[in-house]
């Protein structure tokens, strides 16, 4: 279980390095979108996105 923990972890510092590696100025337009939606829809999108996480790591591991 660990050891699973500690995978997904280093997944995802691979994937937000590549983010902030490949696309910075991208990474700017980004947040300056999250900022003008609001706190709560942002909110609401990242739980959204957690919410389909667990879903594909529950569907994946089943």
């Amino acid at each position: 279980m660990i050891t699973d923990i500690l995978f997904g972890l280093g997944f995802v510092a691979i994937v937000e390095g590549l983010v902030l590696a490949l696309a910075p100025s991208r990474l700017d337009e980004v947040l300056e979108i999250l900022r003008q939606i609001g706190l709560e829809r942002t909110r609401a999108m990242g739980l959204a996105i957690i919410a389909g996480g667990v879903l594909l790591i529950w569907a994946v591991h089943g």
